[in-house]
């Protein structure tokens, strides 16, 4: 049986909706272009799919007019807002404790994005990535409003004494790049790695400072409600899609089975089995962007064969060449002479 795909809060979109209301946007219209129920948006137990998310937000985006619009959303959600998770967060004793409460229980955040955080003699790094597969319009968004929703809850827990860090997105510097400068502490670096991910760095005494609301018996109570709430696994029967959306959006190369497996937090053999469940390969997926991308690449005409051999993580061009007439019945070259003729 296949299992079923985890459904989004729907609180934080009703955030969102709360937002552009402020900004005179149609709401009515849209919610209707979104497919979604106004009348519950703002319950509780609301859920939406991930096909009403992404065209919820690109309704946001295309009615409002704001390239920042993430940066709002983002600023307007408050720990309150993480239901169960965030009155666990506000009891805790210590950041370290709730770090790690909050990289357990962050798939009831949301299920779109998995948190792992390492801790190294000199630094904790806080790192967020894709787990299901949505468009690039709508990871960017989450992206960019999960930095700012997640600065703000760190200052919030330790009541605005954040220390400075250094925040990585995937991301190319946006046009409203000069909207981080709101986030004081952090030091802002753009398209830090190849693949889709948010990295938050700090110095490792932050993971000791001690949080001003520990209240031992409500962080118990918050803990049992959390762990009564996570009843689901995270991939579901989409997780070809979403090593697909991985292997699209990487930029350079192209992580590796093993890599993603890592990501989930599973091993290699159990992301294969997954994968066959739904009568696929890592490789054959890999294969099928890897042409996607050289078609694109190659109708360009940017980059010489060699280059794109390079960008693809071939490690010649004769390699390059030798997989793509595999496939397409002639060489890179003469595929782009085609193109010319046309």
């Amino acid at each position: 049986m296949k299992s079923k795909i985890p459904e989004i809060p729907a609180r934080y979109y009703a955030r969102m909706v709360d937002v552009l209301q402020k900004m005179d946007v149609d709401i009515f219209s849209l919610l209707q272009l979104a497919k979604i129920d106004g009348k519950t948006l703002h319950d509780t137990d609301t859920l939406l799919s991930i096909s009403q998310v992404e065209a919820l937000i690109a309704e946001m985006l295309r009615l409002s007019q704001k390239s920042d619009l993430a940066i709002e959303v983002g600023r307007a959600l408050k720990l309150t807002s993480h239901s169960s998770v965030g009155f666990a967060l506000l009891t805790s004793p210590s950041m370290s404790y709730a770090l790690h409460l909050l990289a357990r229980y962050f798939r009831l955040i949301t299920p779109l994005f998995s948190m792992q955080y390492a801790l190294s003699h000199e630094r904790v790094d806080l790192l967020f990535r894709p787990i299901l597969p949505m468009s690039h319009t709508c990871l960017a968004f989450h992206l960019e409003a999960m930095a700012v929703a997640i600065h703000w809850d760190l200052s919030e827990l330790l009541q605005q004494r954040l220390p400075r860090y250094d925040l990585y997105l995937s991301l190319p510097r946006p046009a409203h790049v000069a909207r981080y400068n709101e986030l004081v502490e952090a030091r802002c670096h753009f398209l830090w790695e190849s693949t889709p991910c948010l990295r938050m760095s700090f110095a490792a005494e932050f993971m000791q400072r001690p949080l001003p609301f520990a209240d031992p018996a409500a962080l118990q109570m918050a803990e049992r409600q959390c762990h009564e709430l996570v009843k689901k696994v995270i991939i579901g029967n989409k997780v070809a899609d979403w090593v697909l959306m991985m292997l699209r959006e990487s930029d350079e190369g192209m992580p590796s089975l093993a890599e993603l497996a890592h990501t989930l937090n599973l091993s290699t053999r159990t992301l294969d089995r997954y994968l066959k469940k739904q009568e696929v390969s890592f490789r054959a997926l890999q294969q099928q962007v890897i042409q996607e991308k050289s078609l694109k690449m190659l109708a360009a005409h940017q980059l010489t064969i060699t280059q794109i051999a390079y960008e693809l993580g071939y490690a010649n061009s004769a390699n390059f060449t030798r997989a793509f007439k595999q496939v397409m019945g002639i060489s890179p070259s003469e595929y782009r002479r085609h193109l010319s003729k046309a």
